[in-house]
């Protein structure tokens, strides 16, 4: 089995998703240096790509939510967004930034579309990044471009047909589990519980380390570090790292 970098840090692994985003303003620098000053060794973060592919830090396809433009970040040039701001006044990131003001972070990505693939893996090698990244995305062409671009040396989490199938092979059925050496998956698929002591079995025999998101309550926490997930992401860093204190395990 491949090891990979990425996930080499003692577990289970802390995760600020989007930096933080109940404790800081989402995917800001403001809320990475944030999960830094309080120990994080991972954070979450979501990449669009601008017009003129520059990969950019943040969460939605569109502007409004949350700064003050409208209209797609994919309609404006790295120049014209490096004019936006967000909601609380930051300006919007690169994420090569991202990479040069925390050199030691590990960076889960999430790519939005097919379109930030390249960008993102220009950036990675850019920065010789790639031991310190991990890729994912809803749209599996985007991580099956980051894959081809990268190589057998990447971090990756499949779409929800790599899921399905391990939670299917914890049933017993012969099917090929992924080899990107994550999951990263929500604790339920609707009413159905997705992490579950049979579908961490099937992880763990097929090298995959269990990643479960967005986990901000306390309870929740506690239910799936007692499952045995191999880390958490989580809107609430300081409650996780709280909890994960309580126990010895931070």
């Amino acid at each position: 089995m491949t090891r990979f970098a990425f996930l080499d840090l003692p577990r289970p692994h802390a995760i600020a998703h989007r930096g933080g985003a109940a404790e800081a303003e989402e995917n800001s620098l403001a809320a990475f240096e944030h999960a830094a000053a309080l120990g994080y060794r991972y954070l979450e973060t979501d990449i669009q790509a601008s017009a003129d592919d520059v990969p950019v830090v943040i969460h939605d396809a569109q502007l409004e939510r949350t700064t003050d433009a409208a209209g797609p970040v994919s309609a404006r040039t790295w120049a014209e967004l490096q004019a936006v701001r967000t909601r609380g006044g930051q300006r919007l990131l690169r994420l090569e930034e991202l990479f040069e003001a925390l050199p030691e972070m590990r960076i889960a990505l999430e790519l939005k579309s097919p379109a930030a693939a390249g960008p993102t893996v220009e950036a990675i090698r850019r920065c010789g990044a790639l031991e310190r990244v991990s890729v994912g995305s809803f749209d599996q062409r985007a991580t099956d471009r980051a894959r081809r671009l990268l190589g057998p040396g990447l971090c990756w989490s499949p779409g929800r047909w790599g899921v399905l199938r391990t939670w299917l092979r914890g049933f017993g059925l012969p099917l090929p589990l992924p080899g990107g050496g994550l999951l990263q998956v929500p604790p339920y698929r609707g009413r159905l519980p997705l992490v579950t002591p049979r579908f961490l079995r099937a992880a763990r025999r097929g090298g995959l380390s269990v990643q479960v998101w967005t986990v901000n309550e306390e309870a929740e926490m506690i239910r799936l570090l007692d499952l045995g997930v191999d880390g958490l992401m989580t809107d609430r860093p300081s409650l996780l790292k709280a909890l994960l204190q309580a126990r010895g395990l931070w």
